[in-house]
């Protein structure tokens, strides 16, 4: 590994240690980049990398809230704007117990590199909230909401910051942060929030874009192997929007999902979620508040395993589509015992750093990193803030067209961006390599903001 990317890492460990999904995340892109560092020793004198460890600038804040009862409560509020060098701050909001500042960095790290390998104009940024909306009422989740954005709302913009959704913030959640904002501005903006409804300027399929967009991704890697998806067995996780988006594309491709994973345990369901009915009921499970995937195994029939995660189910596809660190060293090692060929992440850093270690040293295993396969939902939402500036609406169709065009481009600049140093076809480095070159040349041009 290159020295100056060495002392960098060593510096985020000392100086982040009590963060250590963001240690994680920078660890997993800089260990890639070392030969794009030697070729570019300028890197090193700006001390480029030290730059990109740390956000741009990052908000605190208190949100106050008041309950059916009458109780009022107080959670923390965040926005990270990490990396604008390419355009208006984008990424979504997370309401969510476990929210704390580590969280929002590695998700903003992250999400830096995966809006670069969109090719469309938008920065890196992650916010949300320590705030649990599971369980709450609709008037609960409202308050929140608009209080939440009474404190955002002077810091983003059509043109500065561009929050979307993320685990605990849908539709719902939209529609109650932009209320707010637009109440508060007295202005219809609605450029400034992605993932919106359709009634008031959201695109048509950005629920399910990440899902097809990984479908999508997937077809690229069988594609360059001369194999198809058709009849392929997935395994997934979550039930949420991503889980149901892979679903929907899948069955349409003639592939199937097989497993699906909750807090409780996983389901593993041999026919597949595959059928209308099936597919739909993971939208009411989701609505229902429960959180619980044994739902869908009692309504249909199917085993239910309490406790465990799917990861040693035998299947053609691995796709793990819930959170992150999700699957373990012991989980990896059953994935290689199991001869799976194809690890296509999908949720933001599925895969500790060990067992991803371990994938990458298998023999003819295929793993393809989430921000590269995961991109598809930032670039709808990317699409949706033009079509919000162009005040158009596109079709599903064409929406779809873009998605594919843009996931087949994402696998295609992997593939030469390893290839060109040397790394054969290395999914893993060639999108972090990919991704990092746009944004440092963006930030050297512009004299290393």
């Amino acid at each position: 590994m290159n020295a100056y990317v060495e002392r960098v890492i060593e510096y985020v460990k000392k100086k982040h240690g009590d963060e250590p999904e963001f240690v994680q995340t920078v660890e997993e892109v800089f260990s890639s980049i070392s030969p794009v560092i030697d070729a570019h020793p300028e890197y090193e004198k700006a001390d480029l990398l030290t730059r990109m460890v740390e956000p741009e600038r990052m908000f605190t804040f208190r949100v106050v809230w008041r309950d059916d009862e009458g109780q009022w409560h107080t959670n923390i509020g965040y926005r990270c704007q990490f990396n604008g060098a390419l355009g208006p701050y984008k990424g979504g909001l997370r309401f969510q117990p476990n929210v704390y500042p580590g969280i929002i960095k590695f998700l903003g790290f992250e999400q830096t590199f995966k809006n670069s390998l969109t090719g469309l104009p938008i920065g890196g940024g992650k916010g949300g909230s320590d705030f649990d909306p599971a369980g709450k009422s609709d008037a609960e989740i409202m308050r929140f909401c608009q209080s939440f954005m009474t404190a955002l709302y002077r810091y983003i913009g059509p043109d500065v910051d561009v929050p979307a959704g993320d685990i605990g913030v849908g539709g719902r959640e939209i529609g109650y942060l932009f209320g707010q904002y637009r109440r508060l501005k007295g202005a219809w903006e609605n450029g400034v929030l992605t993932g919106k409804g359709a009634t008031y300027g959201g695109s048509l399929i950005r629920p399910e874009a990440t899902g097809y967009g990984a479908v999508y991704y997937l077809c690229e890697v069988l594609n360059h192997e001369k194999d198809t998806i058709e009849g392929k067995t997935i395994a997934c996780a979550g039930f949420g929007n991503v889980t149901w988006g892979i679903c929907k594309k899948a069955t349409e491709l003639g592939a199937k999902v097989v497993t699906l994973s909750g807090p409780d345990g996983y389901i593993y369901d041999p026919d597949g979620v595959a059928t209308k009915e099936k597919i739909d009921y993971l939208v009411e499970m989701r609505a229902s508040g429960r959180n619980k995937v044994k739902d869908y195994a009692d309504k249909f029939g199917v085993q239910f395993f309490p406790g465990e995660k799917p990861w040693g189910v035998k299947v053609d596809v691995v796709m793990p589509s819930a959170m992150q660190n999700d699957v373990h060293l012991e989980h990896a090692k059953q994935i290689a015992a199991n001869g799976i060929k194809y690890y296509i992440e999908v949720a933001n850093m599925p895969t500790t750093n060990d067992a991803l270690a371990f994938l990458l040293e298998q023999k003819g295993m295929i793993v393809a990193p989430s921000k590269a396969v995961n991109a598809g939902g930032v670039g709808v939402s990317a699409l949706e803030m033009s079509q919000n500036s162009e005040r158009l609406v596109w079709t599903a169709e064409e929406v779809d067209a873009q998605l594919h065009k843009m996931m087949k481009t994402i696998h295609e600049m992997s593939v030469e961006a390893a290839e060109e140093y040397g790394l054969g076809y290395n999914l893993v480095a060639g999108a972090n390599i990919a991704g990092f070159k746009k944004v440092a040349t963006a930030m050297m041009e512009q004299g290393c903001f």
